[in-house]
């Protein structure tokens, strides 16, 4: 009796262990600080969605969109939420080393010149003659030059005074500068936290609204991953796919999972990021045509080419070697429905 019952534990014992041993660990890395719009990936950490997926996922804080793709070429992370536009740059020169983009979540692009209402500066052409701040090698900056040979605007005419990014929204409060060249979604948020009316008292000029058609952040993975283990990278993106359709329709119960990871932030702030996110970068007449986490392959192309151009690239990569949709739900399983609440 007793070494029946002994052989039942360890059988027990021998199963239970077997199926952890089938939990894949996952090394995810955010953007930034832990910030509203990271929502989806926090939601499916909080609900238990990755680990219903036989995932046991860590998230950690990033250090910016464009680093997500460096710290997974680097081999530190398997997956995380960052710029597309980063891998394009990366995937130019060392394809088989940049991530793949596998959930597209910000549809439209965050790139943006923002200035004063009452500077005078009511349309592009009247940035000519005045002095942008922007950061070395952040992708708004890189970017100009073809936005401005895009809209026919004279390079001679704008100055670009480089700055750190900690201080355009500063100088251009105080008027050191006539526009600042920022992500949207960071930048509106310094200024209400510098006690500034966004919406009323600063115009935004974005740069898919005048012929830069970008893609930007989403969740990518390493091709190491895909390749040993494609099952991992699809329960990943059903995970975040789930928890990004109820993040929709529910950003309140979306910050209780974004305090319980960081009790820190601004809870009144990043709800707003969260919903501006929304507005901004995610729900466009595209993604309502295609479902949430997808991409159109032409459109994609093109934003290849303006990267390429910008950056002055030597190699333009194949979409192919940028998105994969491989990992994707099926289209009706991806229909997101925004309600702000």
């Amino acid at each position: 009796m007793f070494s029946r019952l002994t052989a039942l534990v360890m059988g027990g014992m021998l199963i239970a262990g077997s199926a952890m041993a089938q939990d894949t660990n996952i090394k995810f890395t955010l953007g930034w600080k832990t910030q509203g719009s990271d929502a989806p990936f926090l939601l499916a950490l909080e609900k238990g969605y990755f680990k219903a997926e036989g995932l046991n996922v860590v998230i950690d804080q990033g250090e910016g969109s464009g680093a997500t793709v460096t710290r997974i070429m680097s081999g530190a992370y398997d997956a995380g939420f960052g710029d597309v536009n980063a891998i394009i740059q990366n995937a130019s020169t060392r394809p088989q080393d940049a991530p793949v983009m596998v959930y597209m979540l910000w549809n439209q692009p965050p790139f943006t010149i923002v200035t004063k209402a009452n500077s005078g500066i009511n349309s592009i052409k009247d940035l000519e003659g005045r002095t942008l701040g922007g950061a070395q090698g952040t992708p708004t900056t890189r970017l100009l030059p073809v936005f401005i040979r895009k809209n026919n605007l004279d390079a001679s005419k704008i100055k670009i005074s480089n700055m750190a990014p900690n201080l355009q929204e500063p100088m251009l409060i105080k008027g050191d500068i006539d526009g600042a060249l920022v992500f949207n979604i960071t930048s509106y948020f310094n200024l209400v936290l510098n006690r500034q009316d966004p919406d009323k008292d600063y115009k935004w000029f974005t740069f898919g609204d005048y012929g830069m058609d970008l893609y930007s952040n989403g969740m990518m993975v390493s091709r190491k991953l895909i390749q040993s283990n494609p099952k991992a990278v699809a329960g990943m993106v059903r995970a975040v796919n789930k928890a990004m359709l109820e993040v929709a329709k529910d950003q309140k119960a979306a910050m209780v999972a974004i305090m319980k990871y960081d009790n820190l932030v601004n809870e009144q702030v990043e709800k707003r990021r969260l919903q501006y996110s929304f507005d901004t970068l995610i729900v466009s007449p595209e993604m309502k045509e295609i479902g949430i986490g997808d991409i159109k392959d032409d459109r994609m192309a093109r934003a290849i080419g303006i990267v390429v151009e910008g950056y002055q690239l030597e190699r333009a990569p194949a979409v192919s070697e940028i998105f994969s949709r491989d990992f994707l739900p099926s289209r009706k399983d991806r229909e997101l429905t925004y309600t702000k609440n």
